[in-house]
């Protein structure tokens, strides 16, 4: 943002910020009702907007306590969904039903995965049915004071940290950085690899953990590229990727890091963007089909995420997708360092008889 611009919407951000913080102080002092469950909620959130990298988290907690306890549940709100109220996923769901991560976690993971603007209602809901999880990960929840989780996870991009940030509309937080005492773990997402020990006791320092708090480096690791229309059909990214020229599109909130890594393999890569979330058109995929077609040389292929993937499935232009040459770049979450820690912090909380963290008790 133009510094100029960012002064001259202080103001603005200020009156935001003490109407969320009004707001949390009616939540903390019991002034506005908040509502606890008996069963296993885990929060996943962020205090900015945008991508923080929230949903390769999400992923892998789905992942790791499978294993422990299969009755896992997903709760979101489904952002840009055209349904309203509580939706149950199931084989046919598309992006259009229920949006585009939920969609992920039920095509990839088959766990159980709602939607609901209402996390209450959406709670209560999926506890009341006969197939009742026993762990409900809750997606973008750490603003909906209404709903107390019983483990609060909150994500913080390296690359916009959030006790550098501002309060909106002049940087991206939804409540003064303040709000960070709500939270249990806190995850510094899309570290670099690279890292040093110094920078790591710096950011530490910076966001000076409380007591009940503990601090994670985590950063994105990218799989192997998969056909749209042949899973099986792989690319390797060390020993092949370096023989293809590539655009790359995708409507994501953040695509640098993809771009990027892209660009480090691969012989040409040009990046056609879309804004968060963007729900594709017919026009779009002809624009792209075209685009690509005027990409001089051979051995050219697409490249998007796996969340425009969820939106091309299953809806008007599905069959124009398939038809191009369009390869899918996964990503996961791996933890710098303390993978052991973390995971033990989630099973402990799982596996203890109360249900809300040794802050709430």
């Amino acid at each position: 943002m133009n510094p100029g611009l960012k002064i001259l919407l202080q103001p603005i951000a200020f009156i935001y910020g003490l109407i969320t913080l009004l707001r949390n102080r009616l939540y903390d002092g019991g002034f506005l009702k908040v509502t606890r469950f008996d069963v296993h909620t885990i929060g996943v959130g962020n205090l900015s907007v945008g991508g923080a990298g929230k949903t390769p988290l999400v992923e892998y907690l789905i992942k790791f306590l499978r294993e422990e306890e299969p009755k896992i549940a997903t709760l979101s709100r489904g952002y840009k969904r055209k349904t309203s109220g509580f939706l149950l996923a199931n084989e046919t769901s598309t992006a259009e039903d229920i949006g585009d991560e939920p969609l992920i976690y039920k095509y990839k993971y088959n766990v159980q995965v709602a939607v609901d603007a209402n996390r209450v209602n959406g709670v209560k809901k999926l506890i009341t049915r006969d197939d009742a999880p026993k762990v409900i990960l809750l997606d973008d929840v750490f603003q909906h004071r209404s709903i107390r989780c019983g483990l609060n996870i909150v994500v913080s991009d390296y690359n916009n940290l959030f006790f550098k940030d501002s309060m909106l509309p002049a940087g991206t937080l939804r409540e003064f950085k303040s709000g960070i005492i709500r939270a249990d773990v806190i995850v510094i997402t899309k570290t670099p690899e690279r890292t040093s020990p110094v920078e790591i006791r710096n950011i530490l320092k910076d966001v000076n953990p409380k007591a009940h708090q503990q601090v994670f480096f985590s950063y994105l690791k990218y799989g192997e590229l998969y056909s749209i229309t042949n899973s099986n059909d792989k690319i390797d990214t060390l020993n092949d990727l370096f023989r293809f020229r590539i655009i790359s599109f995708a409507g994501i909130a953040n695509a640098q890091p993809m771009v990027n890594y892209l660009k480090e393999y691969a012989a040409d890569v040009k990046h056609l963007p879309f804004s968060d979330h963007h729900e594709f058109s017919i026009k779009d995929l002809e624009d792209i089909e075209r685009y690509y077609n005027s990409f001089e040389g051979g051995n050219k292929i697409l490249v998007t995420t796996e969340k425009d993937f969820m939106r091309l499935k299953n809806n008007n232009v599905w069959p124009i997708a398939q038809r191009m040459n369009i390869y899918v770049l996964p990503v996961e979450v791996t933890f710098k360092d303390k993978e052991e820690e973390f995971n033990q912090t989630i099973l402990k909380y799982v596996r203890a008889n109360r249900i809300y963290h040794q802050k709430y008790t």
